[in-house]
């Protein structure tokens, strides 16, 4: 017998004061059987870091070809692909011939080894832009999960701070290789 997956749910409160987006949104989250409570609570600082009206979750890592979160225009296109732990090369190439901008949220202890091995072949992908979060700071926001929780978050100059309750973890994103702008 399959185990099922189980479903979070998420009051966001989003104050992004580097792209002036302060909103909030009811997030439904599925945390698929092999899923750890830290990759789900990413996966929702994610949505917070790029917050949108059309920014949804993806599939995730129940189908291999698709993001973990993506944003579609109206005409189905995918603008924003977004990949939540350490997906390979070849995943993101792909994922960069797909859609306007690639996003990789790095995360957990082998992070900084799998970072040496693929910088230089990522190099060459202009969409791609590659973040890392420390791995204290993740653990921590691990232990705010809850099956019903209200989460806020504030983002200001490379820094995210989750507060649920009394509780609030403060994270430093750190750009490992920023997205290309055109010349």
């Amino acid at each position: 017998m399959a185990l099922k997956s189980t479903i979070f749910k998420a009051d966001l409160k989003v104050a992004d004061l580097d792209r002036n987006v302060y909103a909030d949104y009811p997030l439904t989250i599925a945390q698929h059987p092999s899923e750890t409570e830290e990759r789900v609570m990413v996966r929702i600082l994610a949505y917070a870091l790029f917050a949108h009206e059309y920014l949804a979750f993806g599939p995730g890592i129940s189908d291999a070809d698709e993001p973990d979160l993506w944003q579609r225009d109206l005409t189905g296109s995918i603008e924003r692909w977004i990949e939540v732990g350490l997906p390979d090369e070849k995943r993101l190439t792909r994922a960069c011939g797909r859609s306007d901008e690639v996003v990789v949220i790095a995360y957990g202890r082998a992070a900084d080894v799998w970072w040496k091995q693929i910088e230089s072949k990522l190099a060459r992908l202009p969409k791609l832009q590659v973040l890392r979060l420390p791995d204290d700071a993740t653990k921590a926001l691990a232990s705010m999960a809850q099956r019903n929780m209200s989460l806020a978050t504030t983002i200001q100059e490379g820094q995210a701070l989750v507060s649920s309750g009394d509780h609030s973890v403060t994270l430093d994103i750190l750009v490992l290789k920023a997205l290309e702008t055109a010349r």
